[in-house]
């Protein structure tokens, strides 16, 4: 019974965040034609489970882990994976790149 109640409670907390995380999406896309009159690129990253205070409940129970990892990798991503993606991001190897969202989450199905 409590599991249920810990899976209900997470449940109503997740709609929010899901829906912020849509409306980045969306303000990448819009504001990037506005922005690249500019000379600013305006890009996001989607980042998968990655090993963060924000994420412990999902990485520190390795039962829940194995229940729900749908990684192709079957690991929790680092931060130090994602800074990689933000160094390319901002660098000249990006410079043809904007209005995009990348997604970072070692192969895991997205629903962006």
């Amino acid at each position: 019974m409590l599991s249920k109640l810990r899976c209900i409670k997470n449940l109503k907390l997740i709609a929010p965040y899901s829906i912020s995380k849509t409306t980045l999406i969306g303000m990448t896309k819009a504001m990037a034609p506005y922005c690249a009159e500019l000379g600013i690129r305006v890009n996001g990253i989607a980042p998968g489970v990655i090993k963060t205070n924000f994420s412990r409940a999902l990485w520190e129970n390795e039962d829940l882990l194995k229940e729900n990892n749908e990684c192709f990798l079957k690991r929790v991503g680092h931060p130090d994976e994602i800074a990689g993606t933000a160094v390319y991001l901002c660098s000249d190897d990006a410079t043809y790149v904007t209005g995009e969202t990348l997604i970072v989450a070692g192969g895991t199905n997205s629903r962006l």
